[in-house]
Formats: structure tokens, C-alpha cells, sequence
């Protein structure tokens, strides 16, 4: 089992910034791929941006350039930069972690973009 903490959303105004943080449970973190999601009112959930355990990234095509996904192994956590926000960026933000064929999901922080 694998546990995720979530932590650093909030309400920014358009263009501002924020990083997100999940810390992870567990003593082979650096084997997990992580992943950030979003969850906005009413849509799916997609994917932000992904890590890999041996530290290849993807993004979305909507947060190219504007964000940023980083990992430090040492302290078990996976973080999202994220700048330059527009009000689409609102959402629910997830933090991902992939172990073998087993996904974990943390309890998400809301994120809002707004004047």
C-alpha cells in the first residue's frame, strides 16, 4: 500500500503560480512512476504531467511550457510547477503513483484560478 499526501493548491490569480507537493509512502519511491492529474467540474479526469522513475517526463498538451513536474527521491515526493495559470486550470489536483501494474491515488487539493 502506498500512501499520497497532497499539499500546496489554493486560489491564484490569473498568470500567478503555484507548486504542488505529494509526499509518498514507502522505501522503493524512487521505482514509482508519479503522475499529477486534474479533475475540473463537470469533465474527466486527465493528465497533467507524468515521471518516471527514471525521470522522462510528459505533459499535456494544454500545460506545455507552463508547467513543471520534478522529483526528489531522497525525500519521496514528486512536486508540480505550475505558471502562468489561466481560469482553465481550475480544478482538482491528484497525485498519481504507479507501482508494477498497481495505480495509488491521493486525496487531491483544489486549485482555483481566478481574478
Amino acid at each position: 500500500q502506498v500512501q499520497l499526501v497532497e499539499s500546496g493548491g489554493g486560489w491564484v490569480q490569473p498568470g500567478g503560480s503555484l507548486r504542488l507537493s505529494c509526499a509518498a509512502s514507502g522505501s522503493i519511491f524512487s521505482l514509482y512512476d508519479m503522475g499529477w492529474y486534474r479533475q475540473a467540474p463537470g469533465k474527466q479526469r486527465e493528465l497533467v504531467a507524468g515521471i518516471t522513475s527514471g525521470g522522462s517526463t510528459n505533459y499535456a498538451d494544454s500545460v506545455k511550457g507552463r508547467f513543471t513536474i520534478s522529483r526528489d527521491n531522497a525525500k519521496n515526493t514528486v512536486y508540480l510547477q505550475m505558471n502562468s495559470f489561466k481560469p482553465e486550470d481550475t480544478a482538482v489536483y491528484y497525485c498519481n503513483a504507479k507501482v508494477t501494474i498497481v495505480r495509488y491515488w491521493g486525496q487531491g487539493t483544489q486549485v482555483t484560478v481566478s481574478s
